[in-house]
């Protein structure tokens, strides 16, 4: 292989691994959010509440910015598109996306209790700012937008838990997995 074929492929083994990784979150997304989910009755478009942040959460704390960002963004909006939701699937690539992408912006450089708590505030406000504006347009009413404020608040809120729950040991048996594998 000349240099400039070794520049473009530094290690295809790492980039096979990171695809590999990342089609798995997108799977795990599109999956926490389509089986484990309620309707609710009382916001103006039905609103939902899933687990779907949950692995969304894990991506971008374990694997970084660019995980978290195709993994939410793509396997929500999938969700979107095969689930009767398909208006919504733009507003969430671009929203989901960008809580995946602040996530891992936020955490890839330090791990810590701290650092993750203020990436699911971030990711929350993201939730809300972006799918008030989503719904504003969707139902071209900017009032019933609010209704689905609380909704989205017990979402984020159930899988900021359970991911401080599990994040520390499934980020150290990463580590360990992964360097065992360098």
């Amino acid at each position: 292989m000349s240099a400039k074929t070794d520049a473009v492929r530094p290690n295809s083994v790492s980039n096979v691994m990171e695809l590999t990784l990342t089609a798995m979150c997108i799977v795990l997304v599109y999956v926490f959010t389509a089986v484990v989910n309620i309707r609710l009755p009382i916001a103006a478009n039905g609103g939902l509440i899933h687990l779907g942040n949950v692995p969304l959460f894990v991506a971008a704390i374990l694997f970084g910015k660019r995980t978290g960002m195709i993994a939410g963004g793509v396997g929500m909006a999938i969700f979107d598109v095969v689930s009767g939701w398909t208006p919504w699937a733009p507003f969430t690539l671009v929203v989901v996306g960008l809580m995946g992408f602040l996530m891992g912006w936020i955490t890839e450089k330090k791990k810590s209790f701290p650092r993750y708590i203020l990436a699911m505030v971030v990711a929350c406000v993201v939730k809300i700012v972006g799918y008030y504006i989503a719904e504003g347009f969707i139902m071209g009413n900017w009032i019933a937008p609010v209704a689905s404020i609380p909704g989205n608040l017990v979402q984020i809120g159930v899988a900021a838990v359970i991911t401080l729950v599990i994040i520390e040991p499934l980020r150290i048996a990463t580590e360990h997995t992964i360097l065992k594998r360098a």
